[in-house]
């Protein structure tokens, strides 16, 4: 195939042999790891896990990743999209309230294929933001919950740290398909989500001028009850990281980002405690579960 999967459309030529483009991944599915994992936002982890599957490669190409032996190095298991199908139903069967696909948009034809028949459990698209509307409409009512990054409202960011000049006028169209699709967000009595929207924002050291943007733009656009949005401090420094990015996020960092977030009126979502910037956070990607 000649790949126009997401908004880079590189044409690059996919092949089950042939990897290529900007995701450097061949045609059908590599996966590093499928999980319970009790470290996403209540609202998916609840008590027993999210159901997360970690897929290997990336549109993007963040210098910050903390998941770069899989979206950078290549890092998994090639398989199949009934074997995918098994694997979901394997996590449900453990408990998982919720089947989290996590970085899965350069896989998109071979996940539509294994969310046939639907789950008993809400499907949630854990992305980077970065994504092709065309793509995600291939999606609707597959998807119940959209879990996307929004990273960057400024140019210079998105270009210096992940090479997509283009990523807020990308993600925010993206982002509002999502909202089409599925509706303002709804949680069940027992306090898990049903369907909706949950936007995550990662404060990055010395870049409080974009977080502060990233929730104008947020707070503005969406009325509230309509979307989630999660502000993160997890950030962990990277090996080779230069700069603000060499260092944790400092605690008057993160007390500002909150502080700007409640006082433009964002109050529906989470704010992640300081804690959670530490590597045993972060999954051992050893195929457990592949």
């Amino acid at each position: 195939m000649r790949c126009e999967i997401c908004p880079r459309r590189c044409g690059a030529e996919r092949t089950g042999e042939l990897s290529g483009g900007v995701c450097r991944m061949p045609a059908g599915l590599v996966v590093a790891r499928a999980m319970l994992h009790l470290w996403e936002e209540p609202v998916l982890s609840g008590t027993n896990g999210a159901g997360c599957i970690f897929f290997s490669g990336c549109n993007l190409g963040c210098v910050f990743c903390q998941n770069g032996h899989i979206s950078h190095e290549n890092f998994g298991k090639v398989i199949t999209p009934a074997r995918l199908r098994e694997i979901m139903e394997g996590l449900v069967s453990q408990g998982a309230h919720c089947i989290d696909l996590v970085t899965p948009t350069h896989f998109t034809p071979w996940v539509l294929e294994a969310l046939d028949p639907p789950l008993p459990v809400p499907v949630v698209w854990n992305s980077g933001g970065y994504e092709r509307v065309e793509t995600l409409r291939t999606l609707e009512g597959k998807v119940q919950i959209y879990l996307p990054d929004l990273k960057y409202a400024m140019e210079r960011p998105a270009r210096e740290l992940s090479a997509a000049p283009d990523y807020f006028e990308v993600a925010a169209a993206a982002i509002d398909e999502m909202v089409r699709q599925v509706g303002a967000y709804k949680i069940g009595d027992d306090g898990l989500m049903r369907s909706g929207v949950i936007l995550r924002h990662l404060v990055l050291p010395g870049q409080m001028e974009n977080t502060k943007r990233v929730i104008d733009y947020v707070s503005s656009h969406f009325p509230p009850k309509t979307v989630l949005f999660s502000l993160m401090s997890q950030y962990t420094p990277q090996p080779g990281s230069t700069g603000a990015l060499a260092r944790r996020l400092n605690e008057r960092e993160y007390r500002t980002a909150v502080q700007y977030m409640r006082d433009c009126g964002l109050t529906d979502g989470f704010c992640q405690e300081r804690s959670s910037a530490k590597e045993e956070y972060t999954p051992i990607f050893d195929l457990q579960g592949v």
